[in-house]
């Protein structure tokens, strides 16, 4: 259901900013070197997850000055959001994976599951290496399936939205993230449970 443009207003001007502009801007520049200086070689091909990775792979792509191609798969979740669950792959890459250095790109890396399941599917695909990157890692207090090979930033086990990650479908645009306060939260529900609408959530 939409949420009304009130409410949305509400929520933002309640949320506590976790990362300024500029600490994305730096972040995501840090990123681009570490990417460059291990795949500017390689002639990847750059995996964006859809929706929730528009935002950092719009800002990271041109700051990768080498040779690279890009397309975009998408996938949801449900069941089970603390053993994994099941994945539905909505989109597949159209391009071919096979014997290709691949390199995902995705907003957070939250419980880990969506992200353990596309690296499987790549490497089954024929993928030669896989990596991925993340803008967001957020501290859950326990193991994951999976790590990301480049981080941005780490963030509290706390409901993050902005620079990609939308809460209750909006904000995805905003140039900083922000957390809702815990009150909030409770109203909403588990960031990693909101498996349907991921947008790219699980998240990954």
């Amino acid at each position: 259901m939409k949420l009304p443009a009130d409410q949305a207003w509400e929520i933002l001007n309640s949320a506590e900013q976790l990362c300024s502009v500029s600490m994305v801007s730096e972040a995501v520049e840090r990123i681009a070197q570490e990417i460059s200086r291990k795949l500017r070689d390689r002639n990847p091909l750059v995996l964006g997850v859809m929706r929730g990775s528009v935002v950092f792979a719009g800002r990271l792509l041109p700051l990768l000055r080498f040779p690279l191609e890009f397309d975009y798969l998408d996938v949801t979740r449900y069941g089970d959001t603390t053993r994994g669950g099941s994945i539905n792959w909505k989109v597949s890459p159209g391009t071919a994976v096979a014997g290709r250095v691949v390199l995902v790109v995705d907003d957070i890396l939250d419980q880990g599951h969506t992200l353990a399941a596309i690296r499987g599917k790549m490497l089954e695909a024929g993928a030669q290496e896989f990596y991925s990157a993340v803008f967001a890692d957020k501290d859950i207090g326990r193991a994951k399936p999976v790590t990301a090979d480049f981080i941005g930033v780490r963030l509290p086990n706390r409901y993050v939205f902005g620079f990609g990650m939308d809460v209750r479908g909006v904000w995805r645009n905003l140039p900083a993230i922000y957390a809702l306060k815990e009150d909030q939260g409770s109203g909403i529900g588990d960031q990693g449970s909101r498996i349907e609408d991921r947008g790219s959530r699980d998240k990954a």
